[in-house]
């Protein structure tokens, strides 16, 4: 079934990047239903290599606060929740209860990486699509110092952070216009 036009609207022509944020806390059910929702979305084999860390409390911000890039700061200490999207590289050892390990993967690291780095993205953009359908926005940036988020959240594990998603309700204020997007024939092509 085709979404009607407002939930087009709902999860693509209206959605934007937020930067700005409303003081209203998204409660942790709502994050548990965002991750439920990003693990429903396809990843190959089941692989599920995502991992989700929700920065919420001060003293969590506090620690995510010196890795961020300058202009990201502000913004993500505003910010209701902002989720860490990882990826686990040893995902192949520990899949969902139920199913059976992934094969083909303990000896290939660069394969894993790989793996990791798609389908770890895929479930990221499930995620920020799960939260627009649930009426939040986000705001996905990338402006953070890995290896520093790495070692403060994920020390000590084969979890490696991939990009950062603020989650709350976004203030429509200071939005910017939507930049441009491509024609069709400029960026497909159907043979």
């Amino acid at each position: 079934m085709r979404l009607d036009d407002a939930g087009l609207q709902q999860l693509f022509l209206a959605a934007r990047t937020h930067r700005a944020w409303l003081p209203r806390e998204v409660p942790d059910a709502t994050l548990r239903e965002l991750v439920t929702l990003a693990q429903l979305g396809p990843t190959a084999n089941n692989g599920l290599p995502a991992r989700f860390l929700w920065v919420k409390s001060k003293a969590a911000k506090e620690r995510l606060f010196p890795h961020l890039s300058e202009g990201n700061r502000d913004k993500t200490m505003k910010a209701p929740a902002t989720a860490i999207i990882g990826y686990d590289l040893e995902f192949f050892t520990h899949p969902p209860q139920g199913q059976g390990p992934l094969a083909g993967f303990a000896d290939k690291p660069d394969a894993a990486l790989v793996y990791c780095a798609r389908n770890g993205s895929l479930q990221g953009a499930y995620l920020i699509m799960a939260a627009r359908a649930l009426g939040l926005d986000a705001g996905p940036m990338s402006g953070f110092n890995n290896a520093g988020v790495d070692g403060e959240f994920f020390a000590g594990t084969s979890v490696r952070s991939n990009f950062l998603c603020n989650v709350g309700y976004g203030d429509p204020a200071p939005l910017r216009p939507r930049g441009p997007r491509f024609a069709f024939e400029e960026a497909a092509q159907i043979l």
